[in-house]
C-alpha cells in the first residue's frame, strides 16, 4: 500500500509563504522513516532538518509541494465568503498535493478545528475518492506527516533565506518574533505599502500600520 503524508509549514508567519509538502511512501517502508529519527519538524533544529530532508527523499517514492503566497492568502483571509477562508485554501492546496501523489491512503494535519469537516473539504477537491485521516498533531502522530513537515519547513526555511538575503534580518518572519515585528513597523515608516512577500491581512501587519480596527483572523 501506497501512503502519504501532508501538512504546512507558515500557516502563522506574517511573512513569507505557506509551505504545503507530501511525502508518497509504500507503508513497508514507514518504520525506515523513524529509524533515521524523523519526528515533527518543530521539534528538530534547522541543521537537522536540512538533513533528514535529503534522507527522506531518497526513502519516500516520491514528494510534492505547493506554495501559497501572501497574496494569495490575504485575498483569501479578507474575503467575506465561507468558501474562500484559509481553511479553504489549504484545503484546496493539499487536495492538489495529494492529486500529484496519487497514494492508496493520506493522513494530513488537519487545519480546522474540526478535523473532519477539514478532510471533507479537501475531498470535495479531489477528482478521485481516496481514503483521508485527517487529525489535530498528525505530524507528531503519524511519521508519514512528520516527514511531509520536515519537507514543508525546509523548503520554506529556504524562502525566507533568500528574502532575507536581499532585505536583510527579519527574523523567523512569525509575530511573535521580535525582530518581524521591528521589520514591519521598520517597512511602515519607509514606505506606505508593505513588499509583496509580507500577508498584509495579519493583524500584526496592520497594527504596524496604525489601522483602527486590526482584522482579528478568522480562519474557518
Amino acid at each position: 500500500m501506497l501512503v502519504a503524508g501532508v501538512d504546512e509549514a507558515g500557516r502563522g508567519a506574517a511573512i513569507g509563504p505557506l509551505v504545503i509538502a507530501g511525502v508518497l511512501v509504500k507503508e513497508e517502508d514507514l518504520p525506515k522513516l523513524k529509524e533515521i529519527g524523523v519526528k515533527d519538524s518543530k521539534l528538530l533544529s534547522p541543521h537537522r532538518r536540512e538533513t533528514l530532508a535529503a534522507e527522506i527523499k531518497r526513502i519516500v517514492q516520491s514528494y510534492a509541494l505547493e506554495k501559497l503566497q501572501p497574496r494569495e492568502i490575504d485575498v483569501a483571509v479578507r474575503s467575506g465568503r465561507k468558501l474562500h477562508k484559509l481553511n479553504r485554501l489549504e484545503a484546496q492546496t493539499m487536495a492538489k498535493v495529494i492529486e500529484a501523489l496519487r497514494p492508496d491512503r493520506v493522513y494530513v494535519d488537519a487545519a480546522d478545528v474540526l478535523e473532519d469537516r477539514f478532510k471533507h473539504h479537501i475531498l470535495e477537491c479531489m477528482p478521485h475518492r481516496v481514503k483521508i485521516v485527517s487529525e489535530h498533531k498528525a505530524d507528531r502522530n503519524y511519521v508519514a506527516v512528520s516527514a511531509a513537515s520536515i519537507i514543508a519547513k525546509v523548503e520554506r526555511d529556504g524562502e525566507i533565506a533568500e528574502l532575507a538575503n536581499v532585505y536583510g534580518d527579519f527574523g523567523s518572519g512569525y509575530p511573535s518574533d521580535p525582530r518581524t515585528v521591528a521589520f514591519l513597523k521598520g517597512c511602515c515608516e519607509k514606505s506606505e505599502e508593505y513588499p509583496d512577500f509580507v500577508r498584509k491581512s495579519w493583524a500584526p501587519a496592520r497594527k504596524a500600520k496604525g489601522e483602527k480596527g486590526s482584522l482579528q483572523l478568522r480562519l474557518i
